[in-house]
């Protein structure tokens, strides 16, 4: 018999995402703390967990948010990157390849665990992503790395 601890169920479409005060970086400096509830009504939110800074697949998932970033804010929607790794790992991540949306640190995984993408026992987040609405909703989950096309059409269809 597993023990409730041993696993977190991922959130699903139409819960209410939980709440998040993480320090993050943006662009070439530490930018303090980001709320979900900094959003809460005005834009969209794009939260992409991803296991590690500077890795293949991280990087290609990063860069492409930086590269869109102006499509996505003309939907009013802030993608933010969120991973296990420190402020400072992101202050180099992010400088490296001058990336341009905000990257939360979530050290230890309480936010990964609170959506469902960090699991007891494993230091890094799975790769998934969360479209929430401007009412702080799930209105998508993906597992893996989407395109940007296919979450720019997600978040056309959200009112």
């Amino acid at each position: 018999m597993t023990s409730p601890q041993a696993t977190n169920a991922l959130l699903k479409e139409g819960d209410t995402a939980p709440a998040f005060d993480l320090p993050a970086f943006i662009g070439t400096k530490a930018a303090g703390n980001i709320k979900l509830s900094d959003f809460h009504g005005k834009k969209h939110v794009i939260l992409a967990f991803y296991p590690k800074d500077d890795t293949p697949g991280c990087t290609k998932e990063m860069c492409a948010f930086s590269e869109d970033l102006a499509q996505f804010e003309e939907l009013h929607t802030q993608p933010l990157g969120i991973s296990c790794d420190d402020v400072d790992s992101h202050g180099k991540f992010a400088a490296k390849f001058n990336l341009k949306q905000p990257l939360l640190a979530d050290v230890g995984g309480v936010v990964g665990k609170a959506y469902g993408t960090v699991v007891e026992g494993k230091a890094t987040a799975n790769r998934v992503t969360f479209v929430i609405a401007k009412d702080g909703s799930v209105a998508k989950v993906i597992e893996g790395m989407p395109t940007n096309s296919d979450l720019l059409a997600i978040v056309k269809g959200l009112k």
